[in-house]
């Protein structure tokens, strides 16, 4: 089993920045992709971004490209979804998710792939 925290949530400015965090504990290893997903109010869960744990490789929703990344820190089995200059649109429930994947490029997108999640955690963003 494979067990997924996110931390780093709150209430920001349009335009300001937050970073998330998703603390990995468990039977995980290298073979996994892990990515972020979020709900909006009212609208089903959406692929934001993702990383290959292995090679670093990244997938990311045109939606959010040029304004988040992703990143990992291996040793402390850590993701961290970095968010600059939020709009109104990206708030929303962010959750964690983790799929098992020997390859070396992110594989899957859709949220019904992916595994094991986190509990999530609210970003909101007022203009």
């Amino acid at each position: 089993q494979v067990q997924l925290g996110e931390s780093g949530g709150g209430s920001v400015q349009a335009g300001d920045s937050l970073r998330l965090s998703c603390a990995a504990s468990g039977r995980i290893d290298s073979n996994f992709d892990m990515g972020w997903f979020r709900q909006p109010p009212g609208k089903e869960r959406a692929f934001v971004i993702a990383i290959n744990w292995r090679s670093g490789h990244t997938a990311t929703a045109d939606s959010v490209k040029g304004r988040f990344t992703i990143s990992r820190d291996i040793g402390k089995k850590t993701v961290y979804l970095q968010m600059n200059s939020l709009k109104t649109e990206d708030t929303g429930v962010y959750s964690c998710a983790a799929i098992y994947n020997r390859g070396l490029i992110v594989a899957r997108r859709e949220p019904s792939a992916y595994t094991y999640w986190g509990q999530g955690t609210q970003v909101t963003v007022s203009s």
